[in-house]
């Protein structure tokens, strides 16, 4: 009977599992089946396509390939080569300045609770709104100051709007961190730099390491904004996405494609890190 109810329950989390498991990566393969199917085959319901066709990877360095014909032609919008680099140049200086600044902030907080109980909370009020609540004002501002379309814009608008996570998340390391390790180095002689360049930094390492990858994908992914700074120079991944929509309709097999190659930088970072992020996901939880 015991060995039933625990056969019963193991049948039950493995099923479970792969109802999990096929929810979560069916989006996935219907995109990467997408990605390989010709302009005839975006609407059939087939996973595995019927003639498959690296036209829609082409056409996204080579805008003037066609695809299907004239009516499915992709010279309407630019190659991807440099929204990619505005995607890696934006979302990446933003995650280095947001982490680096809130790091700081959450050492501030924790170890000299600086601004009282007020402003850590008060630092969550720039989440607490939608986006498209101060977009217009915001546009406005970066008009009069002359930030719109800009590198130094968008850096410090996605710094600025993930800034909060990265204060809440460090805070929560550097609680992790008993006070007396950094008071003993003190006593010792050791700077509060070198204190924290020696002893906070590694010991939070892991941490920093999951807190940059959660907003770099947050970065990376980021639309409103992009949208509405960005006019031609510094369009990214995600606004032109948008550009494959058109009076023709929908280009799903470039839009899926340009999908996949958005994912392989946050995928290559990750599998790089992987041993870091372990560190972080579980630090504090064992001592």
């Amino acid at each position: 009977m015991v060995r039933t109810k625990v056969a019963a329950k193991g049948i039950g989390r493995y099923l479970l599992l792969i109802i999990v498991s096929v929810w979560t990566l069916a989006p996935v393969a219907w995109m990467v089946s997408l990605s390989f199917k010709g302009p005839i085959e975006w609407y059939a319901p087939n996973l595995i396509p019927i003639q498959p066709t690296i036209d829609n990877y082409i056409s996204l360095f080579v805008p003037t390939n066609p695809i299907g014909g004239s009516f499915f032609f992709t010279s309407i919008t630019e190659a991807i080569t440099k929204p990619l680099i505005n995607s890696l140049i934006v979302a990446g200086l933003g995650t280095i300045f947001a982490v680096l600044v809130g790091f700081l902030a959450a050492y501030g907080v924790s170890r000299y609770r600086a601004g009282g109980t007020f402003v850590i909370f008060f630092t969550l009020l720039t989440r607490m709104l939608p986006g498209a609540t101060f977009v217009a004002p915001l546009m406005v501002f970066y008009a009069s100051i002359g930030l719109i379309d800009t590198y130094a814009g968008l850096i410090l608008l996605y710094t600025a709007v993930t800034l909060t996570y990265a204060i809440w998340l460090m805070k929560g390391f550097i609680d992790e961190i008993p006070p007396e390790w950094e008071e003993a180095a003190l006593l010792e002689g050791a700077s509060p730099w070198t204190v924290l360049r020696k002893i906070t930094i590694p010991l939070t390492k892991g941490g920093l390491v999951a807190c940059a990858l959660f907003i770099l994908i947050l970065n990376w992914s980021e639309f409103l904004f992009a949208l509405v700074i960005s006019v031609t120079q510094v369009t990214t991944l995600p606004v032109q996405i948008s550009k494959y929509v058109s009076a023709v309709g929908r280009m799903y097999g470039t839009m899926a494609s340009i999908g996949l190659v958005a994912t392989i930088p946050s995928l290559v970072l990750a599998y790089l890190i992987q041993k870091h992020l372990v560190t972080g996901f579980t630090f504090g939880r064992v001592r």
